[in-house]
């Protein structure tokens, strides 16, 4: 599990614990994570963990929603027991996008979430109304 403090990691209000990041920033300290869910406009580079990609453009919303939703359920359920990790390029956007959806799932009501992320992931999660909007109307899986 990540330990609550460490740079990126948020808290669900379960107590579950999600790293957020940016792929172009550097690889934080500590251990590496067992899973990742990266949301970008082409395939990362290989990693040496289980990772999974999701077509997701910069500044946009993905391009289906019935996977991203998959993803994001299995993300959060992954997270009872390892290390989950969601990243996109600078961890601001599509991560904090990402990250507030998952937090629907875990109970946030959709209205509540981009303010829950914001609180307590980054002030800078969720850039345009087009990701806060898909926030809103987010149905978990």
């Amino acid at each position: 599990m990540w330990e609550p403090g460490e740079p990126g990691v948020l808290r669900l209000p379960s107590g579950r614990l999600i790293r957020g990041r940016g792929l172009y920033l550097p690889l934080p300290g500590g251990p590496a994570p067992e899973f990742a869910l990266y949301l970008l406009d082409r395939e990362p580079s290989p990693v040496p963990w289980e990772a999974r990609w999701l077509l997701w453009p910069d500044f946009g919303l993905p391009a289906d929603d019935g996977e991203v939703a998959r993803a994001l359920r299995e993300a959060w359920a992954r997270s009872a027991a390892e290390r989950v990790e969601v990243a996109c390029a600078g961890g601001r956007g599509r991560t904090g996008t990402a990250l507030a959806c998952i937090c629907v799932i875990d109970g946030v009501p959709a209205q509540e979430a981009v303010d829950y992320v914001r609180a307590h992931y980054s002030v800078h999660a969720v850039e345009t109304p087009g990701q806060h909007g898909y926030v809103g109307r987010f149905l978990p899986p």
